[in-house]
């Protein structure tokens, strides 16, 4: 009965707290977002050993993304940095990691911009007759009235990949626990210890400790010194039985097809200043506002959630070793470009860790070397 069951419980427990005990590892991974999810990947595929804790927080922002990976941004419509290269790389890793897992973990979706007024089409086609890189005008105009109300045209953003975040993460989360790599709790950062060839916590030894924990790296004393800032986005999951998944819509927000059939994402917003990281309802109004305006066909609000994203100051990621303290590491500061850096810089990571190979200068911490030393 009851007694047995929780005799079988508090065998099991012991059983993996024994496991864990006395741990030699090779890192000590904290947190499993995009960039745990990606430094662990390589780290294995190397054949090194790890543990990651996580604490399986519902409102990370990995887990309320849409996973777009867009090569331009802004109102000019201008190339992402290094879009070129990660890219390209991203949608191969990201194929790469579905086949493992067996599931689809990218898709082309390609972005309808909806121009949201005459100025935002001028300058959309402006960059056409630039030539510009991954912009065009869209072929047939009155394609999509059907489905949205548009007054200004709509052009095309190409190649643009939506990264299924809802399947990847957890199947990979699946795949750490059957391998006995995932601890789910909090990390107590007052229970580490550093010391010159090894790090400590609680009853694992490892050769160094990564942190992967987006914003709550912005209060770690080893790395609050950075020019962290953190905002936050609100996002509303929609269910849209009618409207067609073979793209990414956009006019002034992105209305995003998830795995989920009939489920959408739209969002998101920036936050800079805030009082807590809980949904608004000023965002939830204005959104539905807009898809009331935008949209022809029924829809239904299913969820309202927000996030706070470890974005950077220069928005540039943090990569790298403690200058003062190379047994500590850091992976984050991905910002709303998490789903195309992460594995690029993943990658980058687990190399130096492993073969001493340098990593992209724009992203390496030890640009701050002289504000870290401080610490």
């Amino acid at each position: 009965g009851t007694k047995s069951l929780s005799f079988k419980l508090c065998v099991f427990v012991s059983l993996w707290q024994s496991y864990f005990c006395n741990m030699n590892i090779d890192y000590l991974i904290i947190g499993q977002g995009l960039s745990g999810t990606w430094l662990s990947y390589y780290l294995q595929k190397e054949g090194k050993s790890f543990i990651i804790i996580d604490n399986n927080f519902s409102n990370s922002p990995s887990r309320i993304a849409a996973g777009i990976i867009n090569p331009v941004t802004g109102r000019r419509h201008v190339e992402v940095w290094l879009a070129d290269e990660i890219i390209p790389f991203a949608n191969s890793a990201y194929a790469t990691l579905g086949k493992k897992l067996e599931i689809t973990a990218i898709s082309q979706k390609n972005i309808i911009d909806f121009f949201p007024s005459p100025q935002m089409q001028i300058s959309f086609m402006q960059r056409v007759e630039e030539k510009a890189a991954y912009v065009d005008e869209y072929p047939e105009q009155e394609y999509f009235r059907n489905n949205f109300n548009y007054d200004f045209g709509c052009g095309e953003i190409k190649p643009v990949y939506t990264v299924h975040l809802d399947s990847l993460l957890p199947a990979w989360r699946n795949h750490l626990k059957e391998e006995k790599l995932l601890l789910e709790e909090e990390f107590e950062i007052e229970q580490l210890k550093i010391a010159t060839h090894k790090i400590q916590y609680k009853e694992i030894t490892a050769e160094k400790i990564i942190f992967c924990d987006g914003a709550n790296c912005a209060d770690n004393p080893y790395f609050k010194l950075l020019p962290f800032a953190p905002n936050k986005g609100e996002v509303l999951l929609v269910e849209i039985p009618d409207l067609p998944t073979t793209n990414i819509y956009k006019k002034g927000m992105m209305l995003t097809p998830l795995s989920t059939p009939g489920l959408w994402w739209i969002g998101s917003n920036y936050a800079w200043e805030f009082d807590n990281p809980d949904p608004t309802l000023q965002f939830k109004e204005k959104t539905e506002a807009l898809l009331k305006e935008w949209l022809k066909v029924p829809f239904k609000i299913v969820a309202h959630l927000a996030g706070i994203r470890p974005a950077t100051l220069e928005r540039r990621p943090f990569v790298g070793l403690h200058p003062a303290n190379p047994k500590v590491g850091i992976l984050n500061g991905m910002g709303t470009k998490g789903c195309s850096l992460a594995p690029y810089f993943a990658k980058q990571l687990a190399e130096q860790l492993i073969f001493d190979k340098p990593i992209s200068a724009e992203a390496n911490i030890n640009r701050f070397t002289k504000i870290l030393m401080r610490g």
